[in-house]
């Protein structure tokens, strides 16, 4: 490993690894923000994303005390718009904006190697089949030429708000039940997007259970690629997902994306790859389990270990 050519990535982690996950409906209690923060925070992590709109204080000058108390950069925050729908592109573009004007206030740009990034994602609970067929769908399941159109169109607009209006950058997140979510899907949204205004946020988990290899993915989508997501992915889970026919969210509650080291990524071989492409930048440990499920402390220190123990 080139360690040397690790020491300008840090390692964040997100509430989603706490059960914070936007499109669950459940019942179960989950945890306050102080405590995901405290627990971030000793568990080892320099940073963190918002999370859900309104899980954190969104007072730009209290979230800022909340993190500084903590010693925690805001690396960043997930926005799904349903952006195979016209109609949906301007209200997904107000919803940005107001995320990344919170953001730049926390956390200028210039001040976290191009971070914060709007994480830019398509709305996952707006097809059933979609959502139904995670980590088994096929061509027949994806968007015609003019549903791409308007995807890209919606996509590029919020993209461009959010430089004009804060100054931010927008990344794109492939996602699991969504209208990206294989290899090849990944292929066709970067094809059809500008590459100076929309990176790649790269997701290791989600690209394993969409169908591919996560050292593939980020040797063919490299040049995109401006932020990442290290998640694992069980490969047992995966196939009685599959042979069961669960949805995205009944394999998620069944812990297919398991802790860091225990599934099927390879991450020693994704950092010497990054380390060969000079990243530099925030990576952004993310174990998503349902709300009330997991061990989140636990896993987050026993997924911090692991990274120490490969030279991050």
């Amino acid at each position: 490993m080139r360690r040397e050519a690790l020491v300008r990535i840090s390692v964040a982690n997100a509430p989603c690894s706490w059960g914070v996950v936007e499109g669950f409906a459940s019942g179960q209690p989950g945890p306050g923000y102080a405590q995901v923060l405290d627990e971030m925070a000793a568990a080892g992590y320099a940073g963190t994303e918002l999370g859900d709109w309104g899980f954190m204080p969104t007072d730009a000058e209290t979230l800022r005390a909340e993190l500084a108390g903590r010693r925690l950069a805001l690396v960043g925050a997930f926005v799904p718009v349903a952006l195979a729908d016209a109609a949906s592109h301007a209200p997904g573009e107000a919803d940005a904006a107001r995320v990344a004007r919170l953001l730049a206030q926390v956390a200028p740009p210039e001040s976290l190697d191009g971070a914060p990034f709007l994480v830019l994602a398509d709305d996952s609970g707006t097809d059933p089949t979609r959502t139904r067929m995670a980590g088994r769908l096929g061509p027949s399941q994806g968007l015609s030429e003019g549903q791409w159109r308007t995807f890209v169109e919606g996509a590029q607009r919020i993209a461009d708000a959010v430089r004009r209006q804060t100054g931010l950058h927008t990344v794109f997140h492939h996602h699991c039940g969504s209208y990206v979510e294989t290899p090849a899907e990944i292929e066709t949204f970067l094809g059809l997007t500008d590459p100076d205004l929309i990176g790649l946020c790269f997701d290791t988990g989600h690209y394993t259970y969409g169908g591919g290899d996560a050292l593939d993915g980020l040797r063919r989508f490299g040049e995109r690629v401006w932020h990442v997501h290290l998640k694992d992915c069980d490969g047992a889970v995966a196939e009685r997902a599959r042979g069961e026919g669960w949805d995205y969210f009944e394999a998620v509650r069944n812990g297919i994306f398991c802790e860091l080291g225990k599934g099927q990524v390879d991450f020693p071989a994704l950092l010497e790859e990054l380390a060969n492409r000079r990243y530099q930048g925030w990576i952004v440990v993310e174990q998503d389990i349902a709300p009330g499920t997991g061990t989140p402390f636990e896993s987050a220190q026993r997924g911090r270990t692991y990274l120490r123990g490969l030279g991050l």
